[in-house]
C-alpha cells in the first residue's frame, strides 16, 4: 500500500475503483490468511443456494460471516443465533459493497458452557413438543425375536450385547453399521432407525421386534451426534420400541429422554431386552408344579364336600312318602265330588229352563221383525238421495271435460318427443364418432408400442426351437438345440429338425427378447 502513495501530492497517480479494490483485497488476504474469531452469533441467514451468512459480534463490534455451500456441509455444529462460538477461517473483502468479511471454515462452541447452553435449549425445545412425555412412550416386548442394533461393528458394544444376549437368551440381531461420533453420527443413525422401521414383518430381512441405539462412554464432543435434533425426532417417530444406551450412566444424551427406555450401558441394554432363559424355565417348573398341586387339591376338596352334601340329602322312599299319601287322599274324595259335581249343574240348569217360554221368545222376534220393517223404509229413500247426488257431481265433472285441450297436449307431447329423438340421434352419432376416433387412435398405439412395430426397426424375437420359450440370455441360447428367431415378415429356424406347422398349445402370444 505504500508504493501507491509514494509519489509526493504534485504527481499523485490516478487508480480506478478496480484497482484500488483489488490492491486492499490482496493486503487483508495476505496479512489474515488464516484466524480464528470468538465471538457471538448474530443474525444467520441461509440462502436457496445453500451459502451461510451469519455476524460474529462482542460488545463493540460485528465482523460480516460468509460460509459457502461445501464449508457448511462439513459443520459439526451449525451456527445458531446467541451461540458463543470460535470461527476459523480467512478474511477477505467484498468489492460490490466496500466491506470485509471472514470466510470461515469451521465452527466450533467456545467450551463445553456452549454446548450445554446448545443442548438445554433444544431440550426444551422438544419436550414443548410432548416428545419426552411419558403416556408416548412404548412398551417394550417380553420376549423380542429379531432385535436391532445401531452401534459401530469394530467396538466393544457389539461384542458386550452380543454375549449378553448370548448368555441370557440367544436371539436374532441385525446390527447396522454408523459412525458414533463425528460429523457422519447423527444423520447415520437416523438412517439407521427410520431404515429398521421401513423393513417388512416377515420379509427377507425381517423387521426387529426392538431397536437398541448403543455407544460406549466419552466426552460430550464424542458423544454430540446423540444430541442432534434428527437422532431425537427419528427415535421420537419409531414405531419400534427403541432402547437408548448411550455413554456410561452418568452420560445424558438428548435420545435418552424420547427413547422408550434407558439403559445405564449397553450391557445393561441386552439385559433389559430378553430375560434370563434359566430362570424362565425355572419359573415355568414352578408355575407347571403350583398348578398340579392347585388342579389335584381342587378336585380332593370338591370330593369331600360332595360327600358331605351327599350326607345331609334325604333318601328316596322319604322323599316320595308324602307325595303318595296325598295321592292316596285325592283319590278317595274324588267319586263323591264328581257326584256333587254334577247334582249341582243339573239344579242349576232346571233353574235357568224354568224361565224360557214361548211368549217371550215370539215377543222379542216380533220385536226384530218391527225394527227390520222400519229401516227397510228409510233404505230406499237415502239411497235414491245418493244416487242422485252423484249423478249430479258425474254430470259437473263431464262438462268440464272437453277433447280439444287433450289433443292440444298430445300434439304438443308429439312435438317434443320427435325432438328428443333428433337429439339423441345426433348426440349418439356424435358418441359413435369420438368413440371411433378414440378406438383408432388407441389401435395406432397399440400397433405402435407392440413389438411387431420394434421387429420393423431391425429387431427379432429368438425362441428356443423345440420348447418354443422365448431366450433372453445367451447361456440359454447356447444350450438350446435349435433356434428359432422371428422377424418382421416371418421365422427362421437355425439348426435341429424344422417344427410341425401351426403354433404349439402352450407358445402363447408372440413375445420375446428383442435384439
Amino acid at each position: 500500500m505504500d508504493e501507491l502513495f509514494e509519489d509526493g501530492p504534485g504527481n499523485t497517480p490516478e487508480y480506478s475503483v478496480s484497482e484500488i479494490t483489488g490492491a486492499v483485497k490482496r493486503v487483508i488476504e495476505g496479512e489474515f490468511s488464516f484466524v480464528r474469531v470468538r465471538g457471538e452469533v448474530g443474525r444467520v441467514v441461509v440462502a436457496r443456494t445453500g451459502h451461510m451468512y451469519f455476524d460474529l459480534k462482542d460488545d463493540r463490534s460485528v465482523i460480516a460471516c460468509v460460509s459457502w455451500k461445501g464449508q457448511v456441509s462439513k459443520f459439526r455444529h451449525k451456527p445458531e443465533e446467541g451461540m458463543e462460538v470460535v470461527a476459523t477461517g480467512r478474511m477477505t473483502t467484498f468489492g460490490p459493497q466496500s466491506k470485509y468479511q471472514l470466510n470461515v471454515e469451521s465452527v466450533e462452541p467456545a467450551g463445553a458452557g456452549a454446548l450445554m447452553a446448545m443442548l438445554e435449549a433444544r431440550k426444551k425445545k422438544l419436550e414443548a413438543e410432548g416428545l419426552f412425555a411419558v403416556e408416548r412412550k412404548r412398551p417394550l416386548p417380553f420376549l423380542p425375536e429379531i432385535i436391532g442394533v445401531v452401534t459401530s461393528p469394530q467396538g466393544a458394544v457389539i461384542r458386550d450385547i452380543l454375549h449378553r444376549l448370548r448368555d441370557r437368551f440367544p436371539r436374532k440381531v441385525l446390527v447396522w453399521p454408523v459412525a458414533v461420533q463425528g460429523q457422519n453420527c447423527a444423520p447415520e443413525v437416523a438412517r439407521a432407525i427410520e431404515g429398521f422401521n421401513r423393513m417388512t414383518p416377515g420379509g427377507a430381512m425381517p423387521r426387529p421386534d426392538l431397536i437398541i441405539v448403543a455407544r460406549g462412554g466419552g466426552s460430550i464432543e464424542d458423544l454430540w451426534g446423540f444430541n442432534e435434533e434428527i437422532v431425537a425426532r427419528a427415535a421420537a417417530a419409531s414405531d419400534i420400541p427403541l432402547i437408548s444406551a448411550v455413554g456410561h450412566e452418568t452420560d445424558t444424551t438428548l435420545i435418552d429422554y424420547v427413547s422408550d427406555y434407558r439403559a445405564p450401558t449397553p450391557t445393561g441394554a441386552a439385559e433389559r431386552a430378553v430375560p434370563v432363559r434359566v430362570e424362565l424355565m425355572a419359573w415355568l417348573d414352578g408355575m407347571s408344579a403350583r398348578l398340579v398341586h392347585a388342579e389335584t387339591q381342587g378336585i380332593v376338596l370338591r370330593g369331600q364336600r360332595l360327600r358331605d352334601l351327599s350326607r345331609a340329602l334325604p333318601r328316596v322312599e322319604a322323599l316320595l312318602d308324602a307325595p303318595r299319601q296325598r295321592l292316596d287322599y285325592w283319590a278317595e274324595r274324588l267319586p263323591s265330588a264328581l257326584t256333587h259335581g254334577v247334582q249341582r249343574r243339573r239344579v242349576a240348569l232346571s233353574e235357568a229352563s224354568g224361565s224360557l217360554r214361548p211368549g217371550v221368545l215370539r215377543g222379542r222376534v216380533d220385536a226384530a221383525k218391527e225394527r227390520l220393517a222400519d229401516r227397510a223404509q228409510r233404505l230406499e229413500p237415502a239411497l235414491t238421495r245418493g244416487t242422485q247426488r252423484r249423478r249430479e257431481a258425474l254430470e259437473a265433472r263431464a262438462a268440464r271435460l272437453r277433447v280439444e285441450p287433450i289433443r292440444q297436449d298430445i300434439t304438443r307431447k308429439r312435438r317434443d318427443l320427435a325432438a328428443l329423438v333428433a337429439r339423441l340421434k345426433s348426440a349418439g352419432e356424435t358418441r359413435v364418432a369420438r368413440l371411433g376416433d378414440r378406438l383408432e387412435a388407441v389401435d395406432r398405439l397399440r400397433k405402435t408400442m407392440g413389438y411387431e412395430a420394434t421387429l420393423e426397426r431391425g429387431y427379432a424375437v429368438v425362441r428356443d426351437g423345440g420348447s418354443g420359450a422365448v431366450l433372453t440370455r445367451k447361456a440359454e441360447a447356447e444350450a438350446a438345440g435349435a433356434l428359432e428367431v422371428q422377424f418382421a415378415d416371418g421365422r427362421i429356424r437355425i439348426g435341429g429338425a424344422a417344427p410341425a406347422k401351426g403354433r404349439r398349445k402352450d407358445e402363447g402370444p408372440d413375445q420375446g427378447s428383442l435384439f
